[in-house]
Formats: C-alpha cells, structure tokens, sequence
C-alpha cells in the first residue's frame, strides 16, 4: 500500500504540501481529489520520488520508492502522457522501458495488446491522438505488472469508449488486489469509480472516506415538488420549519422535511401535488461544498450579456 506520513513541501515562502497524511490500501480504487494547487501532483511526484519532502515521509510498501532495485515491478505511474519521444514508436519506446527493469519483449506485447495499441505498436508516437498517448502511458504504468498504480487525470483525451474502458480497467486492477490511486477533476468519473476518496485543499487533508461515506455527510439533498398552488404550499411548508426556494417553472425546492411530510401537510390543506421527487447533490456539488474555502484560482462569473456590453464599449 501506499503510507504518506505528515508529508510537507516548501518552495522558499511557498507551502505547497502541509503535514499531509492518508493511506492507500489495496482492493479498491482511490480517487485522489483538490483543486487546483492543492498540492496533488507535488505529493504524487514525492511518492515517486521525483521531489524530496521538505518534512515527513511517503512509503509504498513500507519503503521509498527511491530505494525499490526494479521500480515498475513494484509501482506503475503515469503522470505525463505526452513524455514519449515522438519519433520513437510505441513498441520501442516500452521495449526501452522494459529493458531497464529486466523485463522481456513478451510482457510488452501484453500491454500492448491489452491497452489496444497492438495494430499500432511500430507507428511513430508523434503520430499519436492524445488518447492513444494516454493508453500508451497506461501501457507503461501496466508494463512490471506491478502491485501498486498511480495514475494522474488517466482519462485525458480519451473518447467515450476509452473511458468506458479505462473505467473497468481501474476496477479492475483494484479486484485483483492491487493498490490503485487516480488524481482527477472530473467528479463524474470519480463518482462511478473510486471506491474511496482522499481530498485535500491547500496541501492539508480535507477528506478520507469511502466515496459513499463521503456523499452521505456531505451532499447536499432535497425534495423537488410541483403543485398548482405553490404560494400556498411554500407559506405551508416554512411554517413547519422546512426551508423552500424558488425553481424554475413554479416548481419548490424544499429541504428540511421529508417527502411523505410533505405530501401529507398538502393532503391536510387539500392542495393538489404533482410530483414530489428526492433530489441528491453530485459529488461534483459535494466536493465543491468541502473545498469552497481551499479555491485559489476563481474566476468571476458574468453574464453574457454583460460581456458583450463591455467588448462593445
């Protein structure tokens, strides 16, 4: 597994990373969450050894990476599709890799074969689409068949069917027991793969749960209602210390009381109620909730028109 340990970074004034501690542990996948500058790709690169901890520690299997004789039988990564010399082709360029770790010709038309780049192998990898690069980086993390995998926005440039197959691929490498950590911001996939999440904000840790766990504390939820007298129910309903908002088309949002609560305060009062529906918060909205505080880089929301009044002045 992977122990990160109170893990700090400081580039001169800067902290980047802050008494950082989580673990992740095998048989399932890890979604690794922030926002920007949060520190998650300086503590992927400390875990890899490509940066040393200013303070603290970050072990794969008890110990550093930097120690491990043959590496890719023991971590696989892929943090930077695009590092592939361009003129070298795919089957070269992981033959290369292979060698380095005492690793023969066979395993690498395995991973070849098994990230779909078989037809392609000997074509120049500067002929490659950003998703083919991304499968080719893939191929590389799969290449010692190691125990533990990181892997950094895996789903870049891919097309729908190379998320849909990424997306079984990451379960599963975790269902045979392997270690397996994704840094992503799309909250989308992380919600139907992780199977638990570790986010931070600002170099600390804000969240270590599993992703169900996680929802259940923290996504927001409420029950959408329709009714053709929706003054009437909204007065109703504060009255009985719910909280209602607005929607468009009429419609109430209301949390604080329960859907059956609901339709029984409009039964007493017979006001009709089309639709009562229980409405829970993504996990995008969830994220967005815990890390509100720990955003550096916001930009201000205007509205179209606005803009196209400035650009005309």
């Amino acid at each position: 597994m992977i122990e990160v340990r109170d893990l700090t970074k400081r580039y001169g004034d800067a902290v980047a990373v802050d008494g950082l501690s989580f673990t992740v542990r095998p048989g399932r996948v890890t979604g690794f969450l922030g926002p920007n500058g949060a520190g998650k790709s300086t503590t992927l690169r400390m875990i890899l050894g490509l940066d040393a901890p200013t303070r603290g520690r970050a072990l794969v299997n008890d110990r550093p990476y930097a120690s491990m004789r043959y590496p890719l039988r023991e971590v696989g990564a892929l943090l930077d599709a695009g590092a592939v010399h361009p003129s070298r082709s795919a089957y070269h360029h992981l033959l290369g890799i292979a060698v380095t770790n005492g690793i023969g010709a066979r395993r690498v038309r395995e991973v070849l074969a098994r990230t779909g780049l078989e037809q392609v192998a000997r074509r120049g990898v500067g002929r490659f689409s950003l998703g083919m690069k991304q499968r080719l980086g893939i191929a590389g993390a799969l290449l010692g068949d190691p125990p533990v995998l990181l892997f950094d926005e895996p789903v870049n440039g891919l097309d729908p069917e190379g998320v849909h197959w990424i997306r079984g691929l990451m379960k599963d490498l975790a269902a045979e027991g392997r270690t397996v950590l994704i840094s992503s911001h799309l909250m989308s996939e992380m919600a139907v793969t992780a199977d638990h999440l570790v986010i931070i904000g600002r170099g600390r840790l804000v969240a270590d749960q599993p992703t169900a766990e996680f929802l259940g504390d923290n996504a927001r939820t409420d029950v959408l209602v329709r009714t053709s007298q929706p003054a009437a129910l909204a007065g109703l309903l504060r009255g009985a210390g719910a909280a209602v908002a607005e929607e468009p088309g009429g419609a109430l949002a209301v949390s604080g009381l329960e859907p059956a609560a609901i339709g029984d305060l409009a039964a007493t009062h017979r006001l009709g109620v089309h639709e009562l529906t229980v409405r829970h918060a993504s996990l995008e909205q969830a994220f967005m909730d815990v890390t509100g505080d720990a955003v550096d880089y916001r930009a201000a929301r205007t509205g179209a028109a606005a803009m196209f009044r400035r650009k005309q002045a």
